[in-house]
């Protein structure tokens, strides 16, 4: 972990799940919005729960995308990236729920004012995941207006995107619920499969399993090809893609991964260095 990590489709359900563009600068608040900064909807925070600040850090790097660990302990949900480290008052609640409810409520109705775009909130399920989805979804349902929701074959856009990734046991209740406020991650042999994507919003996948390349030396042209196809195929179907376990040492062979990872369209950029993705995605805009 010390040395790795973990455009848009054209189709109303891709729309619908990663929202509408920006507000006019007319609409704003106060007239703001020309002079704010736009938010980095690529980038993703890995493990975001172990920066100082969980949640605001991303935030204040203006990330599109943050990940929070879950462990079910009684009917809690504790955050943590194993048990050695879970404490009862660090919660999903605590730290991602209240805090994003409070964030919209002030910025009437989006995380990044003047945005519509949706945050995306990757919850990853560290324990059994039928059990932790079921209590999970429990917790989604106390903050109705909060999330993007599945109902009945429609998408309804909301400011916060739940997704659900880890433990491949949580899937199997998720399909079974025709009104749910989460989406499920797929992995790359989801990919193409009759699995809408208002079902799989997103596919992620290990990196290193896929590609031999590191970032060193000169991409092969048969993994470019891999890569260009996979997202390809991904929007085409409405779906988003993320890979984890990328490098993630600050250098040239981190900024040339990260830069095929953009020229192929990848939805989303891990990282544990919030400033570093930040700094490099500004100075490609």
């Amino acid at each position: 972990m010390a040395l790795t990590t973990r455009r848009r489709a054209l189709t109303t359900i891709g729309a619908a799940l990663t929202g509408a563009v920006a507000l006019p600068a007319t609409q704003a608040v106060a007239g703001e919005q020309k002079h704010r900064p736009r938010p980095l909807w690529r980038a993703h925070a890995h493990n975001d729960y172990e920066h100082p600040r969980p949640l605001f850090d991303a935030l204040d790097h203006r990330f599109g995308s943050v990940e929070a660990d879950i462990f079910l302990v009684g009917d809690q949900l504790l955050i943590g990236h194993t048990v050695d480290d879970l404490d009862p008052t660090r919660t999903l609640e605590s730290l991602y729920l209240d805090p994003l409810a409070r964030i919209v409520k002030a910025n009437h109705g989006s995380v990044y004012r003047g945005w519509r775009r949706p945050l995306q909130l990757l919850i990853d399920i560290k324990t059994e995941g039928s059990s932790a989805y079921l209590e999970l979804d429990r917790h989604l349902q106390r903050y109705k207006h909060l999330f993007t929701t599945y109902a009945h074959g429609r998408v309804f856009p909301g400011p916060v995107t739940a997704v659900i990734s880890g433990d491949r046991a949580a899937r199997t209740p998720m399909e079974a619920q025709t009104v749910r406020r989460a989406f499920y991650d797929g992995r790359l042999t989801d990919l193409g499969s009759s699995a809408p994507a208002s079902f799989i919003s997103l596919i992620s996948d290990n990196w290193t399993l896929n590609f031999t390349w590191q970032g060193v030396g000169t991409f092969p042209d048969s993994e470019r090809q891999k890569l260009h196809g996979i997202v390809d195929t991904a929007h085409a179907r409405g779906q988003q893609v993320r890979f984890w376990a990328t490098p993630d040492v600050a250098g040239p062979a981190r900024d040339a991964l990260w830069g095929e990872l953009l020229a192929a369209d990848v939805d989303y950029l891990n990282t544990d260095d919030l400033a570093g993705l930040e700094a490099f995605l500004d100075a490609r805009r």
